[in-house]
């Protein structure tokens, strides 16, 4: 996850191909806490935090917010009570991207701190 954690998210053309399935499952190996979900038709990273409170997981949403305006990709974030849930796709490409690994790894390291 390392190596992840310290690459930039590159512009992502829609003439790229979304990642297929060997080369999402070695990415996946860096981030193992995330799982892929289908949502119609279009594969996405999804990960669920646990807070003490609501202060705690608006703290961590506004952090990823902070690194995903930094680098230019956005995610889903879903804020409740003690929970946040976020997922990471490319639109435009309408499926995974490295870019979403990396964004993955940055999200899973801010949890950690």
């Amino acid at each position: 996850m390392t190596e992840l954690i310290q690459q930039k998210c590159v512009p992502c053309e829609s003439d790229i191909p979304p990642m297929k399935k060997d080369e999402i499952a070695e990415f996946l190996k860096e981030v193992p806490e995330w799982k892929i979900v289908k949502k119609d038709g279009v594969k996405h990273l999804k990960r669920k935090f646990k807070f003490d409170d609501f202060a705690e997981a608006l703290a961590f949403t506004n952090k990823v917010g902070e690194i995903a305006e930094e680098e230019g990709h956005h995610p889903v974030i879903k804020l409740t009570w003690g929970r946040v849930t976020v997922e990471w796709w490319t639109h435009n490409i309408e499926g995974l991207h490295k870019n979403d690994f990396i964004m993955a790894a940055k999200t899973s390291e801010i949890f950690k701190d």
